[in-house]
């Protein structure tokens, strides 16, 4: 027996129609990347989403066709999310920070036949575009008075191809599991693998997203997604913010400590997120001009772990509550959220961070174990290490073109090539990528546990552990430091600060002092970089 009920496919089209309809006046607000502050309301993004798809459909783009974006957090980039998805073709992100190699693989692997971009990112799509062989159209996203002169083929400006559309069109029905999305990752071994999101995933990863324990974004928050959409299928803020009625606020290309801080004030932002870098700069800005947070509620830290000292301070000095994350491309990217089960709601101080540490519960949705190498499921106490596996509705079942071969066991699960422990009230940690962590004596060492210590000290702007050959203990682990400007800490007292405070067979063997230390296109710290620099490094005395 069947339930008897409407059959209603889960499209992504419907998320912005009912933002039009329920919440028609709330707006999105954009930086701009000709400068002003752009405002416009969902109503109107809908019927100009309607018109990109109209026009995309004369361009002979149909069911399944990958449009590529090359663009920063605006009003005309989501447009193009709900434009693309519309008439059944595949909105895919092209990561900017990515090396030139990277970005042509990956648009030739997907095969993008329109590339819609930022004016910022024209010169470098020009020195691209002869190794673009699909691409058959670029798309600048401004209107007539700043579009460039370009070598890039049949180039447009977005505001005048739209116009020649009317908008009487009417978004393609199709079956909820069609592509939406693709991302590609490059935390696998080779090249970047593609991962593709449907309608269905997507929709339910945002509903998911909005739960009180997750985002918990309502029509009474204004959101602003600090993150970029071509990070991680945007932690779902394009389709989440909609769906909830949140204002949206756009930053744009100016993710500075005080251009964040100018926006988060002046629209009285209440939910922002991003990666720690980016909150780095801004508490770096709050403690020069001694400024305050006056409407911001809470704030979502996710893409590599979250220093305490970071935590600590937005929360005792500011005011801001911090939800801690994690996820992956992989999974649409929402995994865990660190909210406060009443398990914990009585904790205070220190006890209190101890838990916010880690990087929080499983919504409903996402279901997660850890296991040893054989694949033995392991004790849920809190202390015990093992490989993070997950799996669920908006989880990954095999890479694009079938790039990396099965990538799940036999029950489903995935690995997320993560280490972790999982406490008794569900509560995950992340001690270190599989490849990453420190095996000394046959023991493991989390190098993030080290990174998020050291950063603690008030001379010290950002740290990286890994992992260095030992005769006797097979690895030690390596502080590295790049100390805050103006700062000159020695390795005496970096020790110091972190005696005590872990056990201690963990201290680093040896802390060095660098200028800077290599990140990913997505922020995370270059291990791999890492480890080749020192590869020749031997411990004093060693």
């Amino acid at each position: 027996m069947l339930g008897l009920m409407q059959d209603w496919p889960l499209l992504i089209s419907r998320v912005i129609d009912h933002a039009a309809r329920e919440h028609g006046d709330r707006e999105v607000i954009s930086r701009s990347i000709e400068g002003p502050i752009h405002r416009i309301t969902y109503r109107e993004i809908r019927q100009r989403a309607l018109k990109l798809a109209q026009r995309l459909s004369r361009d002979g783009i149909k069911l399944g066709d990958r449009v590529a974006t090359l663009a920063w957090n605006s009003w005309r980039h989501l447009e193009c999310w709900y434009g693309i998805t519309g008439v059944g073709a595949v909105y895919h992100t092209v990561n900017p920070r990515l090396f030139e190699d990277q970005i042509l693989y990956i648009m030739n692997h997907a095969e993008d036949r329109i590339l819609f971009l930022d004016l910022t990112f024209v010169p470098l799509v020009e020195k691209l575009a002869d190794r673009l062989p699909t691409v058959g159209r670029y798309v600048i996203l401004t209107d007539a008075a700043h579009m460039p002169q370009t070598t890039l083929r049949n180039a447009v400006a977005y505001e005048e191809w739209i116009n020649e559309a009317d908008g009487d069109f009417r978004w393609l029905e199709f079956d909820e599991n069609t592509a939406a999305g693709m991302c590609y990752t490059s935390g696998t071994t080779g090249h970047p693998k593609g991962v593709v999101y449907s309608h269905r995933s997507n929709i339910l990863h945002s509903m998911m997203s909005l739960q009180p324990d997750c985002l918990n974004l309502s029509s009474r928050d204004t959101a602003m997604p600090v993150v970029p959409l071509f990070h991680a299928n945007g932690w779902s803020f394009a389709f989440s913010g909609p769906m909830a009625g949140a204002t949206m606020v756009m930053p744009g290309a100016k993710l500075d400590g005080p251009s964040v801080y100018e926006l988060l004030e002046t629209m009285q932002v209440t939910c922002t997120a991003a990666v720690p870098t980016v909150w780095l700069g801004l508490l770096a800005y709050l403690e020069q001009t001694g400024k305050p947070l006056t409407s911001l509620k809470r704030v979502v830290i996710g893409g590599s772990a979250c220093p305490r000292a970071m935590t600590e301070k937005f929360e005792r000095n500011y005011g801001v509550q911090v939800l801690h994350a994690w996820g992956m491309t992989e999974m649409s990217p929402l995994g865990t959220v660190c909210s406060i089960k009443k398990d914990y709601a009585d904790l205070e101080g220190d006890a209190l961070y101890d838990i916010k540490m880690k990087q929080g519960v499983a919504p409903f949705a996402v279901e997660m174990k850890i296991t040893d190498d054989a694949g033995n499921e392991l004790p849920r106490d809190g202390q015990t290490f093992g490989r993070l596996k997950v799996r669920g509705p908006a989880v990954s079942r095999s890479y694009f073109r079938g790039e990396g071969g099965q990538i799940l066991d036999e029950d489903g699960w995935f690995d997320t090539g993560d280490v972790a422990t999982i406490d008794p009230h569900g509560y995950m940690q992340i001690t270190d990528r599989a490849k990453d962590v420190i095996k000394s004596g046959g023991e493991w060492i989390s190098s993030i546990d080290l990174e998020n210590l050291a950063v603690g000290h008030p001379d010290v702007a950002e740290a990286a552990v890994i992992g260095i050959a030992h005769p006797k203990w097979d690895e030690r682990p390596l502080l590295v430091i790049v100390p805050k400007p103006d700062a000159q800490p020695d390795k005496e007292k970096i020790l110091a600060f972190m005696q005590g405070r872990i056990a201690k067979w963990w201290m680093p063997d040896d802390v060095v002092f660098v200028p800077e230390i290599p990140h990913t296109a997505t922020g995370k710290i270059q291990k791999m970089a890492l480890r080749d620099r020192f590869k020749d490094y031997r411990f004093p005395g060693v």
